[in-house]
């Protein structure tokens, strides 16, 4: 009986609850998004440390985790390759650079990298040889940024950067490339460590002959699994230095935490939007059947077929805005420019999409308490 009335009335009301679906189909749109874009700006942050085939992260010590602000040397690094526990470590060096190309494409920003070829920073490839030295004019390229710009193994590249005051650019020969690994929301390319330490942009020309320094080192452990050991251990034997799990880098990470702490909030917002907006549509749908509930009890519907029918209503057009909701937001994505951080996981999804679906009983939990309140004799003028 309750599924016959709920049916029945959605279909003699179809534009009212069709239009109430739409709304719905709009908040799922939103929340959708709100999720996809918190796992994309994410991404562009941390990627290329989440790809890190590495346990540990060393940093100068009271630099608040900051790569930017860390300064190592070829001394910490032997200091930390001492220390037993550490399988291998490798250094790292951050800076940016762009990419021009003489055929009149736009430049390209991007992340620069130096890692020592064969140690903990050198990435796993798709294709191609990888780095062989650490002097040698060569370069991977993240395969995102290989589709993007045409480019393919054993092409040049053209890397622009500042010198003191003038403009200098650098032949880099493509040997390998690896997957998508961004980093502050720009395409890594990584290039041996000497030659890294050569491009990079300088304060005054020919610093970069000096004693090389770099950012931070990746550490791989004989065992894994006393990493939290190895944090205490590598603070104890090397003076200067602050080792943390990939996680807690990515934490410090500048804006991270409070971005996605704001996407999340804006998400939570949205959510109980949903609730409220449900709510009061089928409260208002409750009151203006007043009459129709009151003769069904009088006539003998019992008041878990009442609020069996209202809970199969609710349920009804919350799927079916959530269905059309998702078919749109797909739809949307489709049509979106690449350069947008915008990434769908299956996670965010699943968790955005079962949400959405249990605001709608959670909202119309009102209505249906309204409805087992009504008296059938006052209801019918009784």
């Amino acid at each position: 009986m309750a599924v016959y009335l709920a049916f029945k009335e959605i279909l003699r009301n179809r534009g009212r609850y069709l239009l109430f679906s739409m709304v719905i189909a709009l908040i799922t749109t939103l929340v959708l998004f709100i999720a996809a874009l918190a796992g994309g700006l994410a991404t562009a942050n941390r990627q290329f440390i989440d790809l890190l085939d590495a346990d540990l992260l060393v940093y100068q010590e009271n630099v608040d985790l900051q790569a930017t602000s860390s300064r190592l040397g070829r001394s910490d690094l032997r200091r930390v390759r001492r220390v037993d526990g550490v399988a291998e470590a490798g250094p790292i060096g951050f800076s940016t650079a762009s990419i021009v190309f003489t055929d009149g494409r736009e430049p390209v920003d991007v992340s620069l990298i130096g890692v020592e070829p064969g140690k903990p920073g050198d990435p796993a490839l798709l294709s191609g040889s990888g780095l062989r030295s650490k002097r040698d004019a060569q370069v991977i390229i993240d395969d995102e940024l290989a589709a993007e710009r045409s480019l393919k193994l054993g092409d040049e590249i053209l890397i622009k950067s500042i010198q003191g005051t003038d403009e200098e650019f650098y032949k880099l020969e493509i040997v390998g490339i690896t997957e998508r690994r961004q980093y502050f929301f720009q395409p890594s390319i990584i290039v041996p460590l000497d030659k890294w330490n050569e491009i990079r942009p300088q304060a005054a020309a020919g610093v970069g002959s000096q004693e090389l320094i770099y950012n931070l080192v990746a550490v791989k452990l004989g065992n894994p699994e006393a990493s939290e050991e190895m944090v205490s251990l590598l603070a104890a034997q090397v003076d200067g230095i602050e080792a943390v799990n990939k996680q807690e880098a990515i934490l410090a990470i500048p804006g991270y935490t409070a971005q996605q702490s704001t996407l999340n909030t804006q998400q939570g917002f949205t959510l109980l939007i949903g609730v409220l907006v449900l709510g009061g549509f089928f409260q208002i749908q409750t009151l203006q059947k007043v009459p129709q509930i009151g003769m069904l009890k009088a006539i003998g519907s019992t008041n878990r077929s009442v609020a069996s029918a209202a809970l199969i209503q609710i349920v009804m057009v919350t799927v079916l805005g959530v269905l059309i909701g998702s078919m749109g937001t797909y739809g949307l994505y489709l049509g979106l420019p690449g350069n947008i951080p915008i990434i769908f996981s299956g996670t965010s999804v699943v968790t955005a999409i079962v949400l959405l679906l249990f605001i709608g009983p959670l909202g119309g939990l009102v209505s249906i308490r309204l409805a087992l309140k009504i008296d059938p004799l006052t209801a019918i003028g009784g």
